[in-house]
């Protein structure tokens, strides 16, 4: 099964070079970074999270989002899932790989990271994040190469391949809902304080994961001779539809729940996100684009004419994907710390080391997923001859 992923055309490993050549540039970065320290980044003292972080938050969503593909095949027999429900997992596997390296360069010391395993603190929310995404990766390995197998030999899931799916379920919802803990739970943090940080965290994952899928669909039936069904991505923009207008329903919420009460240091970071504070206004461009491209999303997806159109799924899905990878990213994280407690705005702003490892990751993160992707592709070529 895994030969597979080491047998391609000439333009399969030019794609596997570039990047691999991505991923080198992203360890060399790293090891300029562990050698010199966290000031070649944007992070400081007021600043301490930032793009690094952002990633595990948005990625970790792209994970959680393979479940609204295991759920409807697996528990309520939706047939027509059947063929992208072992994708939905291969998407899932990278996505927690490189969310966890994102946590491993963010740290300064990425030793220090096994003192959550040789020193487990339980009342920790980070102690049972690490659980629930370590363990999520390893449910999905085991479903989606043991269901590939039985599948290619036609063979009958074994019961306990079935509860490990069912477990996977909440289990997707868990590492999400944790992740939002992290956040929601620092009460010095204002912006983060509220009790539907999970919920949103959850509605935007479910939107930018499926979303995703639709566009992985897409290049998979333009560079293969895979056949789905377009039923698939009709019900796939469905719940993306779905998805971004409950997404958007929340975020109203929080903007009535603090513009109205009126408490200034509520105010602040949305005041600073949406508009600028004290001549600061560095998340503004970012904050209005993302609303603008998530608006310009839902109007697509909420009109059949559209939706069901290829372009327009197509825009409509890069468009989710970038609106709320810039809500739920970089200003969710960086608005979180303006103002500082000394009531001072300190803007956060990237640097070149920062950006050329996020990509180098993310490359790492395709190149996984690519390998994985030769392995689905060469399964449905079995069954077609």
């Amino acid at each position: 099964m895994l030969e597979s992923a080491f047998h391609g055309t000439k333009k399969y490993w030019l794609w596997m070079g570039f990047l691999s050549l991505w991923s080198l540039v992203a360890l060399i970065i790293f090891i300029y970074q562990l050698k010199n320290g966290l000031h070649v980044t944007g992070l400081g003292r007021d600043n301490p999270w930032g793009l690094y972080i952002s990633q595990l938050t948005f990625m970790v969503g792209v994970a959680a989002s393979a479940v609204m593909v295991v759920l409807p095949y697996y528990l309520h027999d939706y047939k027509a899932f059947g063929t992208i429900t072992i994708l939905g997992e291969f998407v899932a596997i990278p996505s927690v790989i490189i969310a966890m390296l994102f946590v491993a360069v963010d740290m300064g010391r990425p030793d220090r990271i096994l003192n959550i395993i040789l020193h487990p603190t339980p009342n920790s929310p980070m102690f049972w994040d690490m659980l629930s995404v370590s363990g999520y990766m390893i449910l999905n390995i085991i479903i989606s190469f043991k269901t590939l197998h039985l599948r290619r030999n036609d063979l009958a899931p074994p019961k306990w391949l079935k509860i490990i799916i069912i477990v996977s379920i909440p289990w997707a919802i868990s590492i999400h809902t944790i992740t939002a803990f992290l956040y929601s739970g620092l009460a010095a943090r204002p912006f983060w304080l509220s009790a539907i940080m999970a919920p949103r965290f959850l509605a935007s994952a479910f939107a930018c994961g499926p979303a995703l899928l639709i566009l992985i669909i897409f290049v998979l039936q333009k560079v293969s001779k895979i056949k789905i069904e377009k039923i698939v991505t009709e019900k796939l923009s469905e719940i993306v539809c779905y998805a971004i207008i409950t997404c958007t329903f929340f975020l109203l919420l929080e903007f009535f729940t603090i513009f109205y009460s009126n408490v200034p240091h509520h105010m602040h970071p949305f005041q600073y996100l949406l508009f600028g504070l004290d001549g600061k206004s560095g998340a503004v461009v970012y904050a209005w684009s993302s609303i603008v491209f998530t608006i310009l999303a839902m109007i697509i997806l909420v009109i059949p004419r559209f939706r069901k159109n290829k372009l327009w799924l197509t825009i409509a899905c890069f468009l989710t994907i970038l609106g709320l990878w810039i809500d739920k990213g970089l200003n969710m994280i960086s608005v979180g710390f303006v103002p500082n407690p000394m009531n001072v705005v300190v803007e956060y702003s990237t640097k070149w080391t920062e950006i050329l490892l996020t990509i180098g990751l993310y490359a790492f993160g395709a190149l996984i997923f690519s390998a994985l992707c030769k392995i689905y592709l060469n399964y449905f070529n079995e069954i077609r001859h």
